[in-house]
């Protein structure tokens, strides 16, 4: 009996510490009652380390199917070039992706009648200057016109439906995301600076006349004014405003932690203030409405991916990257000229591929480019020792019933002040459906230590570790809620976000790792050094249209005006 004990406390004090919370806390957890039903996934841990490993074998490249164009990465990035391949008539190119669907932490499910979402949820309504991602959403029949002002109208069903965004604390749910009950002057004083600091960046402009922050951030200013932000934590920028108000701090905390799975003392400022600023029309407007389905981006994933059905291979992933004409990638001052020649492995079976391809457009993480471009002495041509990725803990948990409710009604979004998770987002509020059985998708960032520690940690524990974990945090809002909890599938993403910590997002690694490679081209959200969709939306588009230049391909710019429909 004393082993069995000093197990579950030692598991517990693991969960404790990769979720930020005091051991103290762990005290009352695991009463409350577990459903029958359940299941707990992980990204395919297997076959990267396998590539991490470098466990591979060489295939005999002259007997390599030809492919012009091969994709690897089948993620948003990936998709997004794959599919403005098709929009400029190129069809001719396969996409790999390692796991078994594609989309990475914007795939989502159905079960039953309900479709939720495993990672990303929503998208903003893009500015006017955005229209590649205009385009896209006029094809989806999601903005369905164009105003006099330039600005795109989204269909009333597709905009995230009211009440949106809710708040426990003081034992009550309170409308909006800050604790403004209880407040003294002093907080709102502060509340109040911060927020015209906010505007002033909104509103400046740099010697060219941009915005300091856009989205994506190449619409933005890269001038040394906007630089100088990264060199400091938020944490720090904020004690220099000497704003120390627990409310606001938590306010920016949350933010932080919502974007960017990184704590205020973590992540640089520059990325701190663009969450609040880069989205924003002009000072002293609301942040962009939000577009969003019960399935979350899976939608737009699904969209992207329909006309590619037969470009696409799940399950393969890359173990090798090297030119047709040697079996070892040469010198780094010349790149990787073409063709190229790519080995793979079937993840279920271990079966041996490959193909070769004149050019490759590398949209998956720039943490596997470090183990699969080498040069000829087998080193990584491009380290990206500063490209570091959190780990994301998401949960489905299935209600037969919704549950007691204090102070303001569930929202879309519900968010729990007292807690280091990042709350949950209700399936069927955008279905209008507001009684009843539900899902829950919770999300819990790996925000206060170090993820290389957490991936650790986290393969060891089962799934009814985690789902105490998961139904003794809602209980801090819904003490009921394990009596009408029916199923929780549980996700751990080891490698789910690009980190934007400090010095990150103008690192001059992060800049050159833009740049193409030879006949390599790169995307993927990791290039923006912020795991945001319209990133990786830009980077899989901008890696397409360098290719097909490269290919001397024609292609015109996706535009979209007030008197023109791509639909």
């Amino acid at each position: 009996m004393g082993r069995a004990r000093v197990s579950s406390l030692s598991r517990r004090a693991a969960i404790a510490t990769m979720l930020g919370w005091p051991i103290a806390t762990m005290s009352g957890c695991g009463r409350s009652r577990l459903p029958a039903e359940g299941e707990l996934r992980h990204t395919n841990f297997a076959a990267g380390h396998r590539i991490r490993d470098r466990i591979q074998e060489s295939l005999e490249i002259s007997t390599l199917p030809h492919v012009p164009l091969i994709i690897v990465g089948g993620g948003v990035a990936g998709l997004s070039a794959g599919w403005r391949l098709k929009k400029a008539g190129f069809h001719d190119f396969l996409i790999l992706e390692l796991e078994n669907q594609v989309g990475g932490t914007a795939h989502g499910e159905r079960r039953g009648e309900f479709a939720f979402p495993w990672g990303a949820h929503y998208v903003p309504v893009p500015s006017p200057e955005n229209q590649p991602l205009i385009y896209l959403l006029r094809e989806m029949k999601v903005i369905e016109r164009i105003d006099e002002n330039g600005s795109p109208v989204v269909g009333e069903p597709f905009l995230c439906r009211d009440p949106q965004e809710r708040l426990h604390y003081a034992d009550r749910w309170h409308e909006g995301m800050y604790p403004d009950e209880g407040a003294t002057q002093d907080d709102l004083r502060q509340l109040h600076e911060f927020r015209s600091e906010i505007d002033r960046w909104i509103e400046a402009r740099d010697e060219l006349g941009r915005r300091m922050f856009a989205v994506p951030m190449s619409l933005g200013s890269d001038s040394p004014i906007v630089r100088e932000l990264d060199k400091i934590s938020m944490a720090q920028w904020m004690q220099d405003h000497a704003w120390d108000s627990p409310r606001l701090l938590w306010l920016v905390d949350y933010g932080c932690r919502d974007d960017y799975g990184l704590s205020i003392d973590r992540v640089s400022a520059w990325a701190g203030v663009f969450y609040f600023a880069a989205r924003v029309s002009k000072a002293g407007d609301d942040s962009a409405d939000v577009i969003t389905w019960p399935e979350g981006n899976a939608r737009i994933v699904d969209h992207l991916a329909q006309g590619m059905r037969d470009n696409i291979r799940t399950g393969v992933a890359v173990s090798r990257i090297e030119e047709a004409s040697s079996h070892e990638p040469h010198d780094t001052s010349r790149g990787f000229e073409g063709p190229l020649a790519i080995t793979t492995f079937d993840t279920g079976t271990g079966q041996m591929l490959g193909w070769r391809t004149d050019r490759l457009i590398f949209a998956a993480p720039q943490m596997l480019a470090r183990h699969l471009l080498l040069n000829a002495e087998g080193k990584p041509i491009r380290p990206q020792a500063s490209f570091k990725y959190g780990s994301w803990l998401v949960a489905n948990v299935h209600l037969r019933d919704r549950p007691a409710e204090g102070g303001f009604p569930l929202c879309w979004d519900n968010v729990i002040q007292s807690s280091r998770s990042l709350g949950y987002v209700a399936n069927t509020h955008q279905m209008g459906i507001d009684h009843g059985p539900t899902v829950l998708t919770w999300y819990h960032p790996f925000a206060d230590i170090d993820a290389a520690s957490t991936r650790q940690q986290m393969l060891t524990l089962t799934w009814s570790d985690w789902a105490q974990v998961v139904i003794d945090d809602l209980s801090l809002a819904h003490p009921d809620l394990d009596e009408l909890v029916t199923r929780i599938d549980i996700k751990l993403w080891g490698h789910a976000m690009i980190q934007p910590g400090v010095g990150f997002v103008w690192s001059p690694e992060r800049v050159e790792a833009i740049r193409p490679l030879g006949a390599i081209h790169f995307a993927g959200t990791d290039l923006s050094g912020m795991a945001l969709f319209e990133e990786a939306f830009h980077h899989g588009l901008r890696a397409a249209e360098e290719s097909l230049a490269s290919l001397h391909w024609q292609f015109d710019p996706l535009e979209v005006t007030l008197a023109e429909s791509p639909a």
